[in-house]
């Protein structure tokens, strides 16, 4: 792929592997033999596989997905970014340092990055938009929208 930074470039996959990735992603902490079960291959296979899968970069890493009105995050936001020209690179990095960003994309069309933001209440929630991302040099406008219920689909 022409142009394409090298950790960016598609692995290719098959059905075996997309079984196995689906598999992880439903249930993270699933065993190997459970995955090796449930995809109909043997237990040191999937382990390879997984391996893999892994070692390409593939599955980047496992984690536990967190109801965040349970875990005292009782205010969350979809924030745009209108950004200079040339600051993503370094507005990516101080955006991944503040722990109430929990998700960040590079997009097209009316603005240019777009973040889940998740806080303990609206307080804390203005408190990261005005004093953290409008101050951040770079960003040019931003603009909230408010999440007032979310559906996982994972």
């Amino acid at each position: 792929m022409a142009g394409a930074e090298p950790d960016q470039v598609a692995v290719p996959l098959d059905d075996v592997d997309r079984d196995i990735i689906a598999e992880l992603t439903r249930d993270g902490r699933m065993s190997v033999t459970q995955v090796a079960e449930n995809v109909h291959i043997s237990r040191a296979h999937a382990y390879t596989r997984i391996a893999r899968l892994t070692g390409e970069g593939v599955l980047t890493k496992f984690t536990a997905l967190v109801d965040p009105i349970k875990a005292g995050l009782k205010s969350s936001a979809y924030v745009t970014l209108k950004v200079r020209q040339h600051s993503w690179r370094e507005l990516r990095e101080q955006l991944r340092a503040i722990p109430e960003v929990h998700h960040i994309a590079l997009v097209g069309g009316d603005f240019d990055v777009i973040l889940l933001v998740r806080a303990v209440d609206n307080v804390d929630l203005r408190r990261v938009i005005f004093d953290q991302l409008q101050s951040m040099p770079g960003v040019l406008d931003t603009q909230t929208f408010l999440v007032f219920e979310d559906v996982d689909t994972r």
